[in-house]
């Protein structure tokens, strides 16, 4: 969903380049993320960070790895960014992208990221548009660039239809899980749900009674 522009964004963003990192930025950053950090812990990524809810809430239970939210518009960037700072303050584990998850190998090098997170992204549900799923197998490829060996993928979606092609899309390209990794509606799956940290979007669709579906995928 694209959200209406906001007039302070873009002078936000620039006064707060500590925390938000722009694309041109983030490419010289390649190789070198953890000098942004306080201090050098496992990187995991958000692709579609939206308006920063799960990333923040990832980032507050977890001090011991550092988080990165990537989202593509400015006006969810800065809302997501604003947000952690008013609510928090600085925090020393989280930082922001803002630009195009297609190329993310192009951000990040090889087993630079630990783990890579997709919450509810755009379906893009006609057929011609299949390459902009950001689970299609030149999205998947880049991911693979930057994870490690075995680099896990936790992807969580309403959409049935987008979760069935995307366990095709795993399966075509050698990606693996296990049945514990997996749920067709997760919030029933009282084991599964424990330490999930839900997203705007989550709250929303499980407040209409939707299924949420999950799954953990290694390369």
């Amino acid at each position: 969903m694209h959200l209406r522009s906001k007039p302070w964004a873009a002078d936000w963003l620039l006064e707060h380049h500590d925390i938000v990192i722009d694309q041109d930025r983030a490419v010289k950053q390649r190789g070198d993320w953890q000098a942004l950090f306080d201090e050098p812990q496992p990187i995991h990524i958000e692709i579609g960070s939206g308006k920063g809810q799960f990333i923040l809430g990832m980032a507050l239970a977890h001090p011991e790895i550092n988080y990165i939210g990537m989202e593509i518009q400015e006006t969810a960037v800065a809302i997501a960014a604003r947000k952690s700072f008013d609510s928090v303050g600085k925090l020393p584990n989280l930082k922001f992208i803002y630009g195009n998850g297609a190329g993310v190998e192009n951000y990040f090098e090889k087993e630079e990221v630990s783990k890579l997170y997709l919450n509810f992204s755009d379906p893009w549900p006609k057929t011609r548009h299949e390459a902009r799923r950001l689970t299609y197998k030149t999205f998947l490829k880049g991911y693979e660039a930057i994870l490690p060996e075995k680099g896990e993928l936790e992807f969580k979606t309403d959409n049935r239809h987008l979760f069935e092609y995307s366990l095709v899309s795993f399966i075509d390209y050698g990606m693996r899980w296990t049945t514990s990794d997996f749920s067709l509606d997760l919030h029933a799956d009282e084991d599964k749900v424990v330490g999930n940290v839900e997203t705007e979007y989550e709250q929303k669709f499980m407040a209409k009674g939707q299924p949420i579906y999950w799954i953990k995928a290694h390369f």
